[in-house]
């Protein structure tokens, strides 16, 4: 093995940190894609204590009427739960992209 590590070790301690910029950015769009689901929730969720904010959101709209002033606050908050996920997530892979980019 190399450097005379185990498969574990050679797991922990070379792999691993070769793909955490590609396992960060799968995870990053798992969380985007959860956090912004609707259709599901919509369909199964039938309790108003349990929707998720998406569908909260959706049920602020009665009929033609659209609150727009709450509607783009709550989406804004909403949004910032996923944008600081995205802030620390991406030093992380830029750090990993570019670690076997420069030789020295």
């Amino acid at each position: 093995m190399i450097d005379g590590c185990n498969r574990f070790q050679a797991f922990f301690m070379i792999i691993l940190p070769l793909t955490r910029p590609a396992l960060l950015a799968v995870m990053l769009f798992g969380v985007t894609q959860a956090w912004s689901e609707f259709l599901f929730a919509y369909v199964m969720i039938q309790s108003a204590n349990k929707m998720t904010v998406p569908v909260g959101l959706a049920q602020m709209i009665i009929g033609d009427v659209l609150p727009w002033g709450e509607l783009c606050a709550a989406a804004f908050l909403m949004a910032i739960p996923v944008l600081i996920l995205y802030t620390i997530g991406n030093r992380f892979m830029v750090a990993g992209l570019t670690a076997g980019a420069v030789k020295g």
